[in-house]
């Protein structure tokens, strides 16, 4: 062979080697391995959320943790999470459509994004996954292909923790704190109302909800509902404030339930004199109570959203993803209280009242009140 056909031969095999290598490089840095040659692409997921974020402690968190589960079982998947900062309706659709282009799938958790039904009509090649609300409708349109909208039954996991408060409390003053009368809100409100009531009924105590005045909630149909509102789901000041007003008139067990501003609650209760105690909500929140050497939570009224989440996310991949408005009950085990041992402080006797009570709640024998159901706290099926 001829010098410098040798020569032009090395130049290719250099070069060979090198492409080679560079692909190497490539699958290396990516972390990913193809065995077909193409570098398999994970779901893009976003989700949209309130102003408190999604490390606000409890709805978000878990909405977000949910997203995280499935992404450790399918590693290529990524999330980017968007806090909206003002919670206004029109502000949070506007939120999800500046991204909209990006992402195969869109959560949103919160009642403001209800309006996100617009953009899934002109984005029908992508997913929503809509948490505590269904979607506005658009035209005559009420279901969408695209959008998965799934309500919990609030008023459930509300019972459960009026009936913990009433089941618990020492001086019969016993409270809810809310962020926004959303429906979502106004369903644990009455809930825990109705848990209050049915345990006064049932077994014979005398416990009383108080509401502060001024802080009365107007639900989205401008119906007055009580209780105690603070109007912001991330405005923790004020509801240290309202903590403190309920602990003066005596209440020294307080169900929160508003987001972000409950962290104002819980510091009310830690700083007490007295032995204040708190229920949390959506998730289990016995973390979030310490204080010394002690605890303040007493339970927490859950609603398991990470778990939808993540099997909703899963149906996107497997190819069955539905669309469609969805409420979910204690029949799906979907709502109830933390009763996991180390996780609660619920005497033996309340622990078998309410699981009791739950088997009743599960069969449909106890309804309780919520804001659209046509019940009250003062009566519904099963008081």
């Amino acid at each position: 062979m001829k010098k410098s056909t040798k020569k032009i031969a090395l130049i290719l095999f250099i070069a060979l080697m090198a492409a080679v290598m560079a692909a190497c490089g490539n699958d290396s840095a990516n972390g990913n391995e193809d065995k077909s040659g193409t570098e398999e692409e994970g779901l893009k997921i976003a989700i949209v959320t309130s102003p408190s974020g999604v490390d606000d402690g409890n709805f978000n968190e878990d909405n977000y943790n949910g997203i995280l589960s499935f992404i450790e079982k399918h590693p290529n998947a990524t999330v980017k999470a968007v806090r909206e900062e003002t919670g206004d309706p029109a502000a949070a659709v506007q939120a999800v459509a500046d991204i909209v282009a990006d992402y195969d799938v869109i959560v949103t958790p919160g009642f403001q994004f209800a309006g996100v039904s617009s953009i899934a009509v002109e984005n029908s090649d992508k997913k929503f996954i809509l948490n505590d609300s269904e979607p506005t409708p658009v035209g005559d349109q009420t279901d969408f292909d695209n959008i998965y909208a799934m309500n919990f039954a609030e008023q459930e996991s509300g019972f459960f923790a009026g009936m913990a408060a009433a089941l618990e409390t020492k001086t019969n003053k016993v409270a809810v704190v809310n962020g926004i009368a959303y429906p979502s809100n106004v369903n644990y409100q009455f809930g825990f109302e109705s848990g209050v009531n049915y345990t006064n009924a049932v077994f014979g105590t005398d416990v009383e909800v108080v509401e502060l005045s001024g802080y009365s909630g107007t639900d989205v149909n401008g119906a007055d509902v009580g209780g105690n509102y603070v109007g912001s789901f991330a405005d923790p000041a004020t509801g240290k404030v309202v903590g403190n007003a309920l602990i003066e008139k005596g209440v020294d067990i307080i169900f929160v339930a508003a987001g972000g501003t409950g962290n104002g609650v819980f510091t009310a209760v830690k700083e007490a004199k007295d032995d204040v105690k708190v229920i949390g909500v959506d998730v289990d929140q016995y973390d979030e109570g310490v204080n010394g050497s002690e605890n303040i939570v007493l339970t927490s009224g859950v609603k398991f959203m990470g778990m939808n989440i993540e099997k909703s996310l899963n149906s996107v991949v497997d190819g069955s993803f539905k669309g469609g408005n969805v409420v979910l009950h204690a029949d799906t085990d979907s709502t109830g209280f933390i009763k996991e041992e180390g996780r609660h402080q619920l005497s033996e006797d309340t622990l078998s009242k309410m699981n009791e009570a739950y088997e009743l709640v599960k069969d449909g024998t106890i309804v309780p009140a919520s804001n659209f159901n046509g019940h009250t706290p003062e009566k519904f099926p099963g008081l």
